[in-house]
């Protein structure tokens, strides 16, 4: 399911995130499964509760390895160093994703309805890493991170939530929502790196946000994939 925006208050971004929605392109969606080539797995929706987040040893060694990179945040502009960066970024990349960066944000289009930021990474003059995210009034939402692939060990992808989180804590809002991590599928499961501890994955069925753990989610997924064997087999009896 879908909703299409003209313009988006930071509020209703907010309520919407607050709900299990994102954005693709410019809209926001949500959804439960994802449909893959080995089979049919569901997704879990996350968000860190900023003011809980300690980081940990594996965290501050990222910081130290990254620490003579500049870091910049401005508003986002579609620009030709992001598209020939995230073309690099695609070449390097072994899973689907939208072929160019103003097809992931703006769908062939010019008008962007959210209030979207770029956080850049340069080492010198160049530009190694970028991370987009969308404001609303008390919480971010990460919507993309690319990286140069020659900077690989530098773990940009991780190292970018991380700096989306301190851009949340210095402003002072209350979450940040980097995606779905979706069960039985490890690849998405890096969404977790920067705290565990306090991250929340919602509930789509009570529509409450709970303290992650596996077991949790172990749960929820059970669940989900009971209701639609339930509802293939109602279908097909019809």
């Amino acid at each position: 399911m879908s909703i299409a925006l003209s313009r988006l208050p930071g509020d209703f971004l907010d309520y919407y995130l607050g709900q299990g929605y994102y954005r693709m392109g410019q809209n926001l969606f949500t959804c439960e499964f994802l449909p893959l080539d080995s089979g049919l797995y569901t997704t879990h929706w996350l968000r860190l509760a900023v003011a809980h987040v300690a980081y940990g040893p594996k965290q501050r060694r990222l910081f130290r390895l990254n620490e003579r990179f500049k870091v910049t945040s401005r508003p986002f502009q579609l620009r030709p160093e992001y598209e020939e960066l995230y073309a690099r970024y695609y070449q390097s990349i072994d899973f689907d994703a939208n072929p160019s960066l103003a097809d992931l944000l703006l769908e062939g289009g010019t008008h962007n309805v959210f209030d979207t930021h770029v956080l850049e990474v340069r080492d010198g003059e160049r530009l190694i890493a970028a991370g987009v995210f969308d404001s609303g009034t008390d919480s971010i939402a990460g919507i993309v991170n690319f990286y140069d692939p020659d900077y690989y060990k530098h773990s940009l992808g991780k190292y970018l939530m991380l700096l989306k989180l301190e851009h949340a804590r210095r402003h002072q809002l209350a979450y940040y929502y980097p995606g779905y991590l979706v069960h039985n599928y490890p690849k998405f499961d890096y969404k977790l790196f920067a705290c565990p501890a306090a991250t929340e994955v919602f509930n789509a069925r009570t529509h409450q946000w709970r303290l992650f753990n596996w077991e949790e989610v172990n749960r929820q997924a059970a669940e989900l994939l009971a209701e639609r064997q339930e509802r293939d087999l109602a279908e097909e009896a019809e």
